[in-house]
């Protein structure tokens, strides 16, 4: 039987790595994994549709559901996850001690629409009564000038967002206290807890009593497939479902060894343990039964950000025929 050829772009996580040495093989594909890191994952496909299957950002996937032609279909799996309670950076010079103290100030985010900040914002107004549209959003580079949002917006008028000179970077305006605060998915090279801090340097204790109410570990990244493949090879869902959670599974293997450590971290075992008195043994849950509550209060932030022109519901995020697993 001829095999389907199709490229996945996604980058090198332990939970994928049986699909990118071949151990594990989806149903009918040839799959040829490109590894590359996301920022240019997301860049390229949301941009120019060069991949046939990728790790996408869940919020410019969702994003995506309201332009025409919708340009991509996802499939319940999720090979980024976070909490982002450590994300939330803070120049020494904005006088910021608390959440509250945000309300007023300049806040920069590479993209406004990318998933982490809007977690963020999420959190901080319903956990911290900080308004999503109680502060000014700057966007641009983090790193490197010029940064734009993937996707045009169209936001509420209540939501003030502007773009930094072309010449300068988030890193540096907030290590200059030109920004007050930075919401972000990637530690910012300024950062030195002098003239940088975390707002929450406690972020560990902070996360995991985030969860201990909610039941929430935030989700970052879905896999999408660009729906001209979808549409004319509507099992390829399915078969990557089953792929990706038999890589997973691999990885769940590994981190309950104990006879030696997989990973180079001392008390592997003891945060292993920890993970799963605290979440379950499937503590990185794919499927869309087991992450409404998340995926829920995503959709709503999205929505009480100007992200989504409606309030969508889990599902409507995912290719039908992964709405329900298949059991023996």
């Amino acid at each position: 039987m001829t095999k389907l050829n199709l490229s996945l772009a996604c980058w090198d996580y332990d939970r994928t790595r049986a699909l990118q040495d071949g151990s594990v093989q989806p149903d009918g594909i040839n799959l040829n994994f490109l590894n590359m890191p996301v920022e240019e994952t997301f860049f390229r496909m949301v941009r120019h549709q060069e991949f046939d299957v990728s790790e996408l950002s869940l919020s410019s996937y969702t994003v995506s559901l309201f332009r025409e032609p919708r340009k991509f279909v996802a499939i319940p799996i999720f090979p980024s996850r976070f909490f982002r309670h450590s994300c939330i950076y803070v120049s020494a010079k904005s006088g910021i001690k608390t959440a509250k103290d945000l309300i007023g100030k300049k806040i920069g985010v590479p993209e406004y629409q990318m998933t982490a900040p809007v977690w963020i914002r999420g959190i901080l107004s319903d956990h911290y009564g900080v308004p999503v549209d109680s502060v000014t959003y700057y966007t641009g580079g983090e790193e490197e000038p010029g940064r734009p949002e993937k996707q045009a917006l169209n936001l509420p008028a209540n939501i003030i967002v502007k773009t930094i000179p072309e010449d300068k970077t988030l890193s540096q305006m907030l290590r200059d206290g030109e920004i007050d605060a930075l919401y972000t998915a990637r530690k910012p090279s300024t950062y030195d807890r002098k003239t940088v801090l975390r707002l929450f340097e406690n972020y560990g204790e902070v996360e995991r009593e985030f969860y201990r109410k909610t039941k929430i570990f935030p989700i970052m990244h879905t896999i999408a497939i660009r729906r001209d493949v979808y549409e004319a090879n509507r099992w390829v869902a399915q078969s990557l479902v089953k792929a990706f959670t038999a890589a997973q599974e691999k990885t769940y293997h590994d981190l309950n060894e104990t006879a030696a450590l997989k990973v180079m971290m001392p008390w592997h075992n003891d945060a292993i343990e920890e993970a799963r008195r605290e979440m379950g043994d499937d503590f990185w849950a794919y499927g869309l039964d087991k992450n409404q509550n998340t995926l829920t209060t995503f959709l709503r932030y999205h929505f009480e950000q100007g992200l989504s022109k409606q309030l969508l519901k889990p599902e409507d995020l995912f290719a039908p025929e992964t709405h329900e697993a298949f059991k023996i």
